[in-house]
């Protein structure tokens, strides 16, 4: 994207992102990678409820319903909900990788307003990966996957181990999740959560 910074650039060593071979097939629905994620989760009542779809290679869709709670300025969405669905689908790509990574930086660029009943179509990708770094990019469009451009970012996530978020997180609702029979099978399967 035209504008980014040097920091979401990768560097000339980085090389082009491979699917992981046991990734989600390509159409199947991501689901909550936590039930109660402001991003994912449906046990979030004003949370986003994010409906993500692996895609072809490491690209994956996704969209959410803006819902009167997700309102900045009367009737339109708030810019941060609107950077959170952004980084939520970015996060989602690294189910495709098969890796655990948190946000590093993220850059997002509103073009337009989002009024409150639109769907917002996200589509996301991996552009690089050097080292422990992932770049990615998204676009967000109102209405139909290929509506008006609304908002679009460049993202950089960092790789990190499942020992980030016990060391972080709050116990009580990492002792939850490890205790949450479909939390544990999903983490085996994609281990990607804790």
């Amino acid at each position: 994207m035209s504008g980014s910074s040097a920091a979401l650039q990768p560097p000339a060593d980085a090389v082009k992102p491979v699917r992981h071979p046991d990734a989600p097939a390509p159409g199947e629905l991501l689901g909550a990678h936590y039930e109660h994620c402001f991003g994912c989760g449906p046990a979030q009542p004003h949370g986003l409820h994010l409906e993500v779809r692996a895609g072809a290679g490491v690209r994956l869709t996704a969209e959410f319903t803006v819902r009167p709670a997700h309102q900045g300025a009367p009737g339109l969405a708030h810019g941060g909900v609107l950077a959170a669905a952004l980084d939520e689908t970015l996060g989602s790509l690294n189910w495709l990788l098969r890796t655990i990574a948190v946000t590093g930086r993220l850059e997002t660029d509103f073009v337009r307003p989002v009024p409150v009943g639109s769907t917002l179509h996200l589509a996301a990708e991996v552009t690089a990966v050097a080292g422990r770094k992932i770049y990615c990019t998204a676009t967000g469009r109102v209405d139909a996957p290929d509506g008006p451009l609304a908002a679009r970012a460049d993202a950089l996530f960092v790789e990190v181990g499942v020992g980030h978020f016990v060391d972080h997180g709050r116990q009580e609702e990492i002792r939850a999740a490890m205790n949450d029979p479909d939390q544990v099978r999903r983490a085996r399967a994609f281990e990607v959560n804790p």
